[in-house]
């Protein structure tokens, strides 16, 4: 080392050694630029001749600089042919090294082509040396010489290993460069150390040698090529880097995208994003080369896109054998330094798909599948619309609902109640033809277009088969004989000749349906109408009568037949029409009943009942007729628990009135109600004993507390043998269970007598007092009263 030192320190112009390392390191620096792009690009050998170039002409010039800084004090000179000759082993060396490197597959390739390169370094200064001439003798010393060599070509391997690693960057090209310039620059100062010049005139310089001042004219060619070269590999670098980073960029604005993109070039696409991949069914690499016409078959939507319009365009793409709808808009952009048009493409399946169920659900129900109210009315008006008045054909508007269909989803859930719906709803499609429609209008309604009908023979034929059908299906449901549909039929246009008019004229066919027994058809009737009419009129009426305090209670004594004590009161409701006048309970009762309003007026008969039984000083009972409805309702004995202690009646004093109809219709569910108000003290009362069915079994199985015999048994019994058998029938049996039993209807002083003689235990009747407000029978309830009327009696 310390020859090394006193080599360039004591032999070296240092401002040249300074020279020949900067020059040095910017040839490294070209060439590690240049390699690395001829490992990239497809024209490699052109590249690597450049970097060889480059790399061979800054060995070279590292060479005779530093050999002009060498100042021995003797005359010089250089041989033309060895001095060319060195720089074409060089050049030569670096590229065949570069090329090892670059091309090689063995894991060692770039250290081996790394090696030749440090050769060339070895063979370059060597045959520089050779072109040397001096006057004296040079004397060169092995070791030196082996070290040279060895440190050049190991340098040169990790400069090259350092250059050509893979995923390097910035780091690895300035650390391939510093270990190339070290290479060299180690190489030629430890070879020059080597050499020895012993002075000898007798060695002359040849007349052929170049002068050292042509030699650094050809030193600063050979530096302007290198510097060159580097700026041009610079220049090359960052312009690729600038184009990488662009692409890149635009690779990731492209895939980040959730619309398919495509970047054409005329009609041939450049480059793709992974969502037009994924639709396409076709990779990145399989798109790039191909004209989007292929994937576009419309001329048309093609023309659009290739104009500067910016205009949304819908159009069918091809993906494979499949055509897929879609969504497309094209822009002008710059890409790679020329104007190319971009295409955005969106998938509209999903939408479609969307689009089509939205518009499937606006005009079917989503529980059947069935033509709902509006593609009904749409139906019926083209029909309509289309069908002769004149002509003989005639469209039937059947209108369905099932019977008792609200004590299927009480019973058994809603589930249940949908799955009849669906059952139904599958049955009756079966037997339609394809120009009958079947539509369910809601809840339980359905309804059925039949055009093209001659006659009303083939309408009945229809209703008969579904009310026999769905009679056979009962018998196979587990809820068997509780579902029944009931049928109204109106024809267009005898019956009416818009959708509406038809619409409720086959309404009431189907309320006359029901109200003569259910599971049965009828064909509207003009009279219908007006009933209809009527009955519709009665309970809009009635529903103001409760807020406007038409609805009032009178109530009738209930009486111990052998004492003749007045023990209670049954409330009875009156409704006095301020248009109508006094309008019986026969009359609006059942209208009540059908239209769900009984719950309404049974809640305030019990609660006024109620209030007013507590404001007596007398302590008798007040019995309160409740309807099934209020019966099957979950809340009803809440209700009852409210209502007392709300008004403060004693629950003895309150007895509900239960008719056997009432208790039929869900026998399990009304024990269970009627269990619940019992314990709360409250008395019932079996009401119109005799009148239903199963009589004996209810009395057994529900807990009443009186049997109250219905008056069409007790009119005339002192003259009808056959309901004096019945009245006496019950009478026994209410001894024998140990059940009062209550005569209704008592008319006459005779039939108080049979009864007296049967030893009924009470009754109520015209006989014993008509129903009247509750002031009439002031006397009884007030307590004062009502002690000095019975103390003037026993007197």
């Amino acid at each position: 080392m310390l020859t090394i030192y006193n080599c360039i320190v004591h032999e070296h112009d240092l401002r040249l050694v300074f020279l020949a390392v900067a020059v040095c390191g910017l040839a490294s620096f070209s060439a590690v630029n240049l390699l690395r792009y001829a490992r990239r690009s497809s024209a490699r050998i052109l590249w690597l001749s450049i970097a060889a170039v480059a790399c061979g002409f800054g060995i070279w010039a590292t060479h005779f600089i530093a050999m002009l800084a060498f100042s021995p004090d003797l005359p010089l000179g250089y041989d033309i042919t060895l001095t060319v000759l060195s720089l074409v082993i060089a050049v030569a060396t670096t590229g065949l090294g570069g090329l090892v490197a670059v091309t090689s597959r063995h894991a060692y390739g770039d250290l081996l082509g790394g090696a030749i390169v440090g050769g060339g370094i070895a063979a370059m200064h060597f045959t520089g040396m050779a072109a040397f001439k001096i006057e004296g003798q040079i004397a060169w010393d092995p070791a030196f010489i082996l070290a040279a060599i060895v440190l050049g070509a190991i340098l040169s391997a990790a400069a090259m290993r350092a250059t050509l690693i893979t995923g390097g960057g910035m780091k690895s090209k300035l650390a391939g460069a510093a270990l190339l310039t070290l290479a060299i620059c180690s190489h030629h100062f430890v070879a020059m150390s080597a050499a020895s010049i012993m002075p000898d005139q007798s060695v002359g310089v040849p007349a052929t040698a170049i002068a050292s001042s042509w030699l650094a004219v050809a030193i600063a060619l050979a530096s302007i090529i290198i510097l060159g070269s580097a700026l041009a590999g610079l220049a090359l670098d960052m312009g690729r880097r600038r184009t990488a980073m662009e692409m890149d960029r635009m690779r990731k604005l492209v895939n980040a995208a959730v619309e398919g993109l495509v970047i054409c070039d005329g009609d041939i696409i450049v480059t793709a994003n992974e969502s037009f991949s994924a639709l396409s069914g076709l990779s990145n690499r399989s798109l790039v080369g191909i004209p989007i016409s292929s994937m576009l078959p419309d001329g048309h939507v093609r023309s659009k896109l290739a104009s500067d319009q910016s205009e949304v365009l819908e159009a069918d793409m091809r993906a494979g054998d499949e055509l897929i709808p879609v969504e497309l808009i094209a822009q002008t952009i710059e890409f790679g330094g020329k104007r190319h048009r971009t295409i955005a493409i969106r998938d509209l399946r999903a939408r479609k798909e969307a689009e089509a169920h939205i518009s499937y659900l606006a005009h079917h129900d989503m529980l059947t599948g069935l033509p709902n109210r509006r593609s009904f009315a749409a139906r019926l008006d083209q029909l309509i619309a289309a069908t002769d008045i004149r002509g003989e054909k005639r469209v039937a508007l059947l209108c369905l609902d099932l019977d008792r269909f609200k004590e299927v989803n009480d019973l058994f859930g809603h589930a249940a109640g949908d799955a009849i719906l669906q059952k139904v709803s599958a049955t009756i499609s079966r037997l339609l033809s394809s120009d009958d429609m079947l539509a369910r209008l809601g809840g339980d309604e359905f309804a059925i277009i039949m055009p093209h009908v001659s006659s009303t023979a083939a309408v009945s034929r229809l209703a008969e088969t579904i009310l026999d059908v769905l009679r056979s299906e009962n018998e196979k449901s587990p809820m068997r004989s509780i579902v029944s549909s009931s049928i109204g039929i109106a024809m267009y246009p005898i019956d009416g000749t818009d959708r509406e008019t038809l619409l409720n004229h086959a309404d009431t066919a189907l309320y006359r349906s029901k109200a003569e027994g259910r599971n049965t058809y009828r064909f509207f009737e003009a009279k219908m109408g007006e009933e209809t009419k009527e009955r519709r009129l009665i309970e809009h009426e009635l529903r103001q009568a409760i807020s406007d305090g038409e609805l009032s209670l009178v109530y009738q004594p209930q009486m111990q037949i052998d004492s003749g004590e007045i023990t209670g009161f049954e409330a009875l409701m009156r409704w006095h029409s301020r248009r109508r006048g006094d309008v019986p309970p026969s009359v609006f009762i059942p209208i009540a009943e059908e239209s769900g309003l009984i719950i309404q007026l049974g809640d305030w008969a019990l609660l006024e009942a109620c209030s007013e039984a507590a404001s007596w000083e007398e302590p008798l009972t007040v019995a309160v007729n409740v309807s099934a409805v209020q019966l099957h309702s979950q809340d009803f004995p809440q209700k009852v628990r409210d209502l007392l202690l709300k008004t403060g009646l004693e629950a003895h004093r309150l007895e509900l009135e239960i008719t056997e109809t009432a208790l039929i219709k869900d026998m399990d569910r009304a024990l269970g109600t009627l269990r619940q108000v019992k314990s709360l003290g409250v008395r019932i009362a079996m009401d119109d004993f005799g009148t239903g069915y199963s009589s004996l079994s209810n009395i057994r199985a529900f807990p009443f507390d009186v049997i109250k015999i219905d008056r069409s048994f007790i009119k005339s019994v002192d003259k009808n043998k056959q309901a004096a058998a019945i009245v006496r029938a019950v009478l026994g049996l209410g001894r024998g269970l140990g059940l009062p039993v209550l005569a209704e209807g008592i008319e006459t002083s005779d039939e108080l007598k049979f009864l007296s003689e049967e030893y009924c235990t009470a009754g109520q009747g015209f006989h014993l007092g008509q129903p009247a407000s509750i002031e009439h029978f002031d006397h009884i309830v007030r307590a004062s009263t009502h002690f000095r009327e019975k103390k003037a009696a026993a007197s």
